[in-house]
């Protein structure tokens, strides 16, 4: 849960800083760039946080080994011999 928030602070500064920066180049204003800057990454970073929570519980309810399965988690040597023999 802390890396989930220091990552959506660091994200929200970023998202700041890009939100002014544009918001100050098209509209040439302090107080519209300052308003824009900080109503539109406020929303968007709380809604980034809810978004990897939901993406974190999600993986964990789907997360799927990429090993392969190893015969003997599943069935002992005898019996997938018997199955081979009998299959």
């Amino acid at each position: 849960m802390l890396r989930d928030l220091m990552k959506t602070g660091s994200f929200a500064v970023l998202h700041f800083s890009v939100g002014f920066g544009v918001a100050y180049l098209i509209s040439g204003s302090l107080p519209v760039a300052l308003g824009v800057a900080l109503i539109e990454p406020a929303v968007n970073t709380v809604v980034f946080f809810l978004h990897e929570r939901v993406w974190k519980r999600v993986g964990n309810d789907t997360d799927v080994s990429h090993d392969p399965p190893r015969v003997e988690d599943h069935h002992s040597f005898s019996s997938l011999r018997a199955l081979a023999l009998h299959g």
